[in-house]
């Protein structure tokens, strides 16, 4: 009788699933890396939970349609930066518009801060287009300094051709202050 040797079959199937394993764990780490520069990439292409846009110039045009177009801002708690948001204005969609929100830094030492940023509803931050913003660098504070930061913006008149947001009248550009 042929004596068969289950004991080596049985470690190699062994190793397989445990290289298998070291595999799908290794790929499982390697997605999650992924998913928020990925994420973030969706979220600026289609505006998906109100990203707003990065724009080069202004839109193709003016239309009669106004908008108000509220700002706020919120600053991390260990952060010692005062934020006074830009006063709330009324445009025609597609016109250029230039705000100033205002920091202060409440210490004296250098203070370095970075902003995220939303549009509520949703919805409005594929048709929010910002041409230069505050937000897309690192602002850095001098001790006791108060800078004024500025954001122009306008509206895509394409916003228009949405039957959906015929009934949206105001939009908030909200920013989330935090160390950087």
């Amino acid at each position: 009788m042929a004596h068969i040797d289950t004991h080596n079959s049985e470690n190699r199937s062994n190793k397989r699933i445990a290289y298998g394993l070291v595999l799908l764990v290794a790929l499982m780490i390697g997605m999650s890396y992924a998913a928020v520069p990925l994420y973030q990439l969706f979220c600026q292409v289609t505006g998906y939970g109100g990203t707003t846009q990065r724009a080069e110039d202004s839109a193709v045009g003016i239309i009669d349609r106004e908008m108000m177009v509220r700002f706020a801002a919120q600053v991390d708690p260990d952060l010692p930066v005062k934020i006074v948001p830009a006063a709330t204005q009324v445009d025609k969609v597609g016109k250029k518009i230039t705000v100033n929100y205002r920091a202060t830094n409440l210490t004296d030492a250098p203070v370095s801060t970075t902003a995220s940023f939303n549009v509520a509803p949703a919805s409005m931050g594929a048709y929010f287009n910002k041409i230069e913003c505050f937000c897309f660098t690192e602002q850095t504070l001098a001790p006791n300094e108060t800078v004024e930061m500025p954001v122009l913006y306008y509206l895509d008149p394409e916003l228009d051709l949405n039957d959906e947001l015929d009934t949206i009248r105001e939009i908030t550009l909200f920013y989330a202050f935090h160390a950087s």
